[in-house]
């Protein structure tokens, strides 16, 4: 695993854990809504430009392309 694949692992980590407390949410739950929206996918392909905001413009961003996707 190259250093980005490696930073890209803590980033999504970091967002999941921030959602979850942000949204009162088990892990489970925000992993389970994370993999139905493709949320992983998102923060992935968009880690250059994502991972130098705030945890609560995440978390905003996140609530954003969640319901983009619906």
């Amino acid at each position: 695993m190259s250093e980005k694949d490696t930073d890209i692992v803590y980033f999504i980590s970091f967002c999941l854990e921030q959602y979850k407390v942000y949204k009162q949410l088990s892990g489970t739950e925000v992993s389970e809504l994370f993999d139905q929206y493709h949320v992983y996918d998102y923060l992935t392909d968009n880690y250059d430009v994502l991972h130098t905001q705030g945890h609560q413009w995440l978390n905003l961003d996140i609530d954003q392309f969640i319901k983009e996707q619906k």
